[in-house]
């Protein structure tokens, strides 16, 4: 007996010491911080040399320093009283905000049906819905150009719309079949004993328990069509309906032969910080939507 209380009185104290370092194991490394530092310095670098050079005019252009000697908002003022960069502003809003709501109409619809109606073949379905994505835009782009010149629509905001409704419905389709998937059964089935009808209970209880899964869908269809350029610059040919990517391509210094950089920075990054700062509010949705249905149990 005395044996065994010795021999309990002893592992009280390595199990306690065995308990006390653990926690140093689940420590982050020293060296991963510096290698997350590393990664984060490198992919934002780019975008701080954009406004580096956004802030420079005249001969300090020519320069390759790190920080302007003589920063000024010159090249800011200078696009903002060009009416035709803000007129390129007002159809790119107009272009991705109708992109994305039909996307997230349409889409929902066709999700849905693949995630809730019994539909042979419905991985084939999906299958070919996401093949879409792989097609490249460049192989359409004559096509469209010719096509959309013969029936009228060239260089107008419904011959923007409709290809870029094309590229954007799969992500979306594809992003909320996964949500509609995770949505108990049940819910639907009792919304439908009450009496509602299968939209009503699509309308009422599907749709606002996939309210992240469309958050998500709709914040990447719309950076998808603000930033599209191949179909912007082929399908438009004025400020009628041309986006602001297209825009910036055509801006011209104060000779023929000039490339106006700094312009270019400035207008760079106007066009770039709202959908920065739609990424870091709405990360996590944009995280939980790609990674819906990933994990089981």
């Amino acid at each position: 007996m005395e044996a065994s209380a010795a021999t309990s009185a002893e592992a009280v104290p390595r199990a306690r010491a065995r308990t006390a370092r653990k926690p140093k194991k689940d420590r982050t490394p020293w060296y991963m911080w510096i290698a997350v530092v590393a990664i984060v310095l490198f992919c934002l670098f780019p975008f701080y040399w954009l406004i580096n050079m956004s802030l420079k005019a005249g001969s300090d252009l020519n320069g390759s320093s790190v920080v302007p000697h003589h920063p000024t908002l010159t090249n800011y003022s200078a696009i903002f009283k060009n009416p035709d960069f803000i007129a390129s502003l007002r159809n790119s809003a107009i272009v991705a905000l109708i992109t994305t709501a039909l996307a997230l109409i349409v889409g929902s619809f066709c999700a849905y049906a693949l995630a809730r109606l019994k539909l042979r073949g419905k991985a084939i379905i999906l299958g070919l819905v996401l093949s879409i994505t792989t097609f490249p835009q460049i192989a359409i782009a004559a096509p469209l150009f010719k096509l959309w010149s013969d029936i009228g629509i060239f260089d107008t905001y419904i011959g923007l719309i409709i290809p870029y409704l094309t590229f954007a419905l799969p992500l979306a389709i594809f992003i909320l079949v996964s949500f509609f998937r995770e949505i108990p059964k049940d819910l639907e089935e009792a919304a439908l004993v009450d009496g509602a009808t299968r939209f009503q209970a699509f309308r009422k209880v599907v749709v606002p328990l996939a309210a992240p899964g469309l958050a998500t869908a709709g914040i990447l269809t719309f950076i998808a069509a603000w930033n599209e350029f191949l179909l912007a610059v082929t399908l438009t040919a004025t400020t009628a309906a041309r986006t602001v990517p297209a825009k910036i391509s055509f801006f011209t210094g104060a000779t023929e032969h000039q490339v106006p950089y700094g312009s270019i920075a400035a207008a760079s990054v106007v066009i770039s910080v709202p959908l920065i700062l739609l990424v870091l509010l709405f990360q996590k949705r944009i995280v939980a939507g790609l990674t819906a249905g990933a994990v089981k149990g």
